[in-house]
């Protein structure tokens, strides 16, 4: 949810159908978009779930038989929070908002109480997901550099007992739940640290590798390692969007596939006893501040495939077919993006007009002001600048410039209608900024000027 959080009636619609594909559980980074009360209210954006909207979706999601598991992130990725002034003293570094000062009573008190708020809304859940991945600067704050001058102090204690003083917490507080971490901080430590450290004990490691060639053996040595060092289970991250490129609008379905295609292998040379699941993750943007990639609906598609190519130990034609037929799409690609993406699944106008705006948009208008020589060779930014135009040559382009602009602008109203049923007044903004304004603003502004010329002409 760390962008593009879609309307909680959204989600009642999608729910059902990621069941019917085969999901078994719901792993939610709500991020800024949980309720947050009391001191953690500045946590809360303006357009987070209301308590009421979530046990709704919770609701619903246990009633459909999928588990719950809430993720919080505790050490790194902590922008949401550590951005606000009354939670920026308690940075690692003071001027990075991204990871959290692990020596610090404070910083643990915070990471209990967003804990303890989220666990309220999630009675009767099995695990809980710490977070902890990619906590970048860590030991580069003043009291961690102080800390590791003190002998037989490292990196990688330092991390690990911030961990393990989390992962206690979580544990003491909720006997029942077992949290769950990224893995990619413990990857490269030594198994007689990790073992020494009394984290295996405690918490279970999420694999993640998002790569369409990941190295399945490499994996499966992993795996046998955490298993040396007394961790019981491990989880596998993969992903169907959100992956391939910070400003992605597109989800190339056999990029992700692939990936899942690799976990299958990892899977089946592994240990049976050994995988406790798998998580198909969505990420919506890289981090707090970059910006959005794939929206959810856009890539439906692609979750639907990742999702029964898991549930069918592979992909076939048949499974093709059964996909296209959930989906209520008759022409699923994986290998392209595809040129027209019809269907019948919650938000699919959507992703057929995002893919109308991704394929023509830029292409049609660049056509039109950098290829079309009555453009380039009789209105060029110096013309404009002076209003001068040939009326003869006007003729030549001023209808295709109006009937192109009035044709985006359509589009753009029907996306704007589509997305508004799913998505908050913020995040359209945002990706109309991104994704739209550009070239429609080019093109809007060249019809402006034909128009000013023409009126200085007259």
């Amino acid at each position: 949810m760390k962008g593009a959080p879609p309307r909680a009636a959204y989600l009642a619609e999608v729910l059902p159908l990621l069941r019917a594909l085969g999901g078994s559980g719901l792993l939610l980074e709500y991020e800024d978009t949980f309720p947050y009360a009391g001191p953690l209210e500045p946590l809360r954006a303006p357009h987070a779930y209301s308590p009421a909207e979530l046990r709704a979706v919770l609701g619903q999601a246990r009633a459909l038989g999928l588990e719950l598991v809430p993720l919080v992130q505790s050490f790194g990725h902590m922008e949401f929070v550590l951005k606000h002034k009354e939670f920026a003293h308690l940075r690692e570094v003071k001027v990075f908002p991204n990871a959290l000062n692990p020596h610090k009573e404070e910083s643990r008190a915070l990471v209990k109480a967003m804990v303890d708020q989220v666990m309220a809304l999630h009675q009767d859940v099995k695990w809980f997901h710490i977070g902890c991945d990619e906590v970048y600067y860590l030991g580069e704050g003043e009291e961690s550099r102080q800390w590791l001058q003190q002998q037989g102090n490292t990196l990688e204690k330092l991390c690990l007992s911030h961990i393990k003083a989390v992962a206690s917490c979580v544990a003491s507080s909720y006997p029942a739940v077992t949290p769950i971490v990224w893995d990619d901080m413990l990857r490269g430590m030594s198994e007689e640290t990790l073992a020494e450290s009394g984290v295996p004990q405690l918490v279970q490691p999420m694999i993640w590798d998002y790569a369409a060639d990941l190295d399945v053996e490499g994996k499966v040595q992993l795996i046998e390692k955490y298993r040396r060092c007394g961790f019981s289970k491990v989880w596998f991250a993969s992903a169907f969007k959100g992956a391939t490129g910070v400003n992605q609008s597109l989800t190339l379905i056999g990029h992700h596939l692939k990936n899942h295609l690799q976990w299958l292998k990892v899977a089946s040379d592994s240990p049976a006893d050994v995988l406790e699941g798998i998580a198909l993750t969505g990420w919506q943007r890289y981090d707090h501040f970059s910006v959005l990639c794939e929206l959810l609906p856009v890539a439906v598609p692609s979750l639907a495939v990742c999702l029964q190519a898991l549930e069918n130990g592979g992909y076939s034609e048949k499974i093709k077919e059964n996909v296209e037929k959930l989906l209520g799409m008759s022409n699923l690609e994986t290998e392209t993006f595809m040129s027209t993406a019809l269907g019948t699944f919650p938000g699919s106008n959507i992703l057929t007009l995002v893919t109308q705006l991704s394929f023509y948009l830029k292409s049609s208008v660049d056509e039109l002001l950098e290829r079309n020589r009555y453009v380039t060779g009789w209105f060029s930014p110096y013309h404009r600048k002076r209003r001068i135009i040939h009326p003869i040559i006007m003729h030549h382009f001023q209808p295709d410039a109006v009937s192109l602009l009035s044709k985006w602008n359509a589009v753009v109203q029907d996306l704007r209608a589509a997305m508004e049923q799913v998505f908050h007044q913020c995040t359209i903004e945002e990706w109309m900024e991104e994704n739209v304004h550009p070239s429609l603003q080019k093109l809007q502004q060249v019809v402006d000027d034909l128009d000013e010329a023409i009126k200085a002409q007259n």
